[in-house]
């Protein structure tokens, strides 16, 4: 079965679960207000593709590719990411929902995350080294031998990371906030 290429296409409000997006390459497009929330998007090819105020929560991802995306205002609950194609994975979320979503053991060195909610995402075992995480809200976000290094983690709120347990030099962080590295020892640290 031949795959279809499309370049430079627009895509508008469409439901993905009562019509599948066709398997094939798409480069150069841009998807506006779609619903792709429980379909199918396995082994799909996405390169340099923009997606506005889309909703992604408990796709299918497997074997999809995301090379050079950007997701903005979109809603993205509980995904998958370790199931999609990590070869050129390369994506930068703005004002996205992924709370649940999951990064376990990937390779998203410079992933960029700007006010963004990730409540309870899971970056257990990942490799984020230069990652920033600007403004974002990571309430219960998972950090477990995850590598930090150089990450930009100043403006982001809720977080609590074992140094012990994870790799972060040359990190940022700044106060209040960097008290959620010294959460587990159950101190007490007294503003000015």
């Amino acid at each position: 079965m031949d795959l279809i290429y499309i370049d430079d296409e627009r895509f508008e409000n469409l439901k993905y679960q009562i019509m599948p997006l066709t398997k094939g390459e798409y480069e150069s497009c841009l998807f506006s207000g779609c619903d792709f929330s429980n379909s199918d998007l396995s082994e799909i090819r996405f390169v340099e593709t923009e997606f506005i105020d889309c909703e992604f929560s408990n796709a299918k991802i497997v074997q999809t590719s995301f090379q050079d995306i950007t997701f903005k205002n979109c809603k993205i609950l509980g995904l998958q990411f370790p199931d999609s194609n990590e070869f050129g994975f390369n994506a930068t979320f703005k004002n996205c929902q992924l709370n649940y979503s999951t990064f376990t053991r990937m390779k998203i060195n410079k992933i960029n995350f700007e006010n963004s909610q990730l409540h309870h995402t899971d970056f257990t075992g990942a490799q984020m080294k230069s990652a920033v995480l600007k403004q974002c809200d990571l309430f219960c976000a998972i950090f477990d031998q995850t590598n930090l290094e150089k990450a930009d983690l100043r403006s982001s709120i809720n977080y609590t990371i074992d140094p012990e347990k994870n790799r972060l030099k040359g990190a940022r962080f700044l106060l209040p906030e960097v008290a959620g590295l010294l959460k587990k020892y159950s101190i007490k640290i007294d503003p000015f």
